[in-house]
């Protein structure tokens, strides 16, 4: 069993998942980041791996990816620093990216790597579904990683069954149409979410986009398992030479 799927066994309702870039704020950073997240009460970890051209970034988070890249952060050097990951974080692990640089790493290395340190899944939001199914996919999975695909407000039914049938880990909600950061009210967006709860997904599923307090983390959990957080507590990072004090007062905010 997955460790995304014990978690969604054990916790059903407002799972809480924190994006963090890769690299960010210091190089260095990266584990530091993850053991502060899961000792404040993180349920998953979505780890950015930064990238110059990113499609669905807001400012913040594309700010954190061009920190990232200037202080050094590779792909090479992100598998360096997680090398021990599973002695340090237990709660599942998730890389977030782009498949240009993936693609220059080779995918077959790039999930080998993934796998070798522990982590749990990818979100690749690139990566269209048709070339999942057809040729990417059962690479993969051949590496044990769950695969996590993104709806939106405007994803027709008969598409979101289909993501549901090639998702596992959960199915990630975009909250609205519009990149990472975005101000769009999440309580206007619950026809939305009520639909995808009468689905009755297969599928567990997280809303992301917009979720940055505690009343926007409750709106979002409303219908759905849990929401994910990201520019917000990247914006919270910045500059900070405490990420552990940082991160308790950032999360005790939203988990109280």
């Amino acid at each position: 069993m997955s460790k995304l799927t014990a978690l969604f066994n054990r916790k059903k309702n407002n799972v809480l998942n924190v994006y963090c870039t890769a690299g960010y704020p210091r190089l260095n950073s990266t584990i530091e980041v993850m053991q502060a997240l899961e000792a404040n009460g993180a349920d998953i970890i979505e780890i950015g791996m930064p990238y110059s051209d990113p499609l669905a970034d807001g400012e913040v988070i594309q700010q954190s990816s061009a920190v990232a890249l200037g202080n050094g952060m590779t792909l090479n050097i992100l598998f360096e620093q997680l090398k021990d990951l599973r002695q340090k974080v237990s709660i599942p692990v998730i890389l977030m990216g782009y498949m240009n640089p993936i693609m220059q790493y080779g995918l077959e290395k790039f999930c080998a790597a993934a796998a070798e340190v522990g982590v749990d899944a990818l979100i690749l939001p690139d990566l269209p579904m048709y070339e999942f199914e057809t040729e990417y996919g059962a690479v993969i999975k051949k590496h044990g990683l769950d695969f996590i695909f993104l709806v939106t407000p405007e994803t027709g039914e008969e598409r979101i069954r289909k993501i549901d049938s090639l998702s596992t880990g959960f199915i990630y909600a975009v909250s609205s149409s519009s990149t990472t950061g975005s101000n769009k009210v999440i309580a206007n967006q619950e026809e939305y979410f009520i639909k995808l709860q009468q689905m009755n997904l297969k599928n567990p599923v997280l809303v992301g986009f917009g979720i940055k307090d505690k009343q926007t983390f409750e709106a979002a959990c409303k219908h759905t398992n849990g929401a994910i957080i990201g520019s917000a507590y990247i914006n919270a990072l910045q500059n900070t030479l405490d990420i552990n004090g940082v991160t308790k007062d950032f999360l005790n905010k939203i988990l109280s």
